[in-house]
């Protein structure tokens, strides 16, 4: 049963480390969401229907609107990404191996692959794996 416990906490941290990640993902969706509707102001849909239509300028104002939004949620998304970059990176920094601190570091916050992670620290994939269980035992929650 300890074990179980000990595995369930260690899923807790992860994904309070993943955090920053999927932060940072969702930036980046709002980011592509600003430039889309920025691509779509620049060229708008042509119907080409053979009625008179009337002026576009609302169309433009919209977007104007929508744009302003997302920006505004980008703003809000960067502030809560920085926040728990700060937090994540003092509770690393509160692990004193410095080969713990480097592997979570270089994988939730750089987000780079296990292989990667062992070429960087030149170590193999196989004890990177055993320093990032070391590692969750000494972060703290």
């Amino acid at each position: 049963m300890k074990n179980f416990e000990k595995q369930m906490e260690n899923e807790k941290k992860k994904e309070y480390l993943r955090s920053y990640r999927k932060s940072l993902r969702r930036e980046n969706e709002i980011l592509e969401e600003i430039q889309k509707l920025r691509a779509d102001k620049m060229f708008p849909s042509v119907s080409y229907d053979g009625m008179p239509s009337g002026s576009s300028q609302q169309d433009l104002s919209d977007y104007v609107v929508l744009i302003d939004e997302q920006i505004e949620l980008l703003k809000k998304e960067r502030l809560e990404r920085a926040k728990k970059r700060k937090e994540i990176e003092e509770r690393i920094r509160a692990i004193k191996d410095d080969d713990e601190q480097s592997v979570l570091r270089m994988r939730y916050i750089k987000g780079m692959k296990w292989e990667e992670t062992a070429d960087e620290l030149r170590y193999t994939q196989r004890r990177i794996l055993q320093i990032h269980g070391e590692a969750l035992e000494d972060f703290k929650l």
